[in-house]
């Protein structure tokens, strides 16, 4: 049977709420699910969201669009986070931030044109005695380098192998 990518996300959503309760405290672990699936949170997905924990639409959307890590734009297979607080600034931040930006071609608040990367900033990580602080979606690096920047975006890249699966996990010692 063919299935659209709205049909399937009503049976994703459908199936989390059963996992995961049909009420409201449910609410940010499916929004958490469907984003991390789908990397972005569109009008449709809050609506099925919505209908699922019989809750309005306006109360999914304040919740999705009150915390950074759901903005509803689309973000890339890998969201990048750096630490923007005074401490990992005085340990060398700039210097990470610009070697982002030159290698994946983009400024902060920015996704790669294929839909890989996102560069975004991040308030605070709780690493500020081994800043700079580096958040590759749920994974924290420390004591982040300009080269150690490129150990961590070649091992993300090596996920996007000729015929690697995008579910593969990136962990960089």
């Amino acid at each position: 049977m063919l299935m659209t990518e709205r049909h399937r996300l009503g049976q994703e959503v459908d199936a989390l709420a059963d996992r995961l309760g049909r009420d409201r405290t449910s609410l940010i672990p499916i929004l958490l699910e469907v984003k991390r699936k789908y990397h972005t949170l569109d009008a449709f997905a809050l609506q099925v969201i919505a209908d699922h924990l019989g809750i309005h639409p306006v109360e999914v959307n304040s919740v999705a669009s009150f915390y950074a890590f759901l903005g509803s734009g689309r973000q890339g297979r890998f969201v990048i986070r750096l630490c923007r607080t005074i401490s990992c600034d005085m340990q060398g931040k700039r210097r990470v931030s610009r070697q982002l930006e030159n290698d994946l071609g983009i400024t902060f608040g920015q996704t790669t044109a294929d839909g890989k990367f996102t560069l975004e900033w991040a308030n605070c990580m709780g690493m500020c005695d081994q800043g700079p602080a580096l958040l590759v979606n749920d994974q924290v690096y420390t004591r982040v380098t300009p080269e150690k920047v490129h150990e961590i975006l070649e091992a993300c890249r090596r996920v996007f192998g000729v015929h690697a699966k995008e579910s593969k996990e990136v962990v960089i010692r």
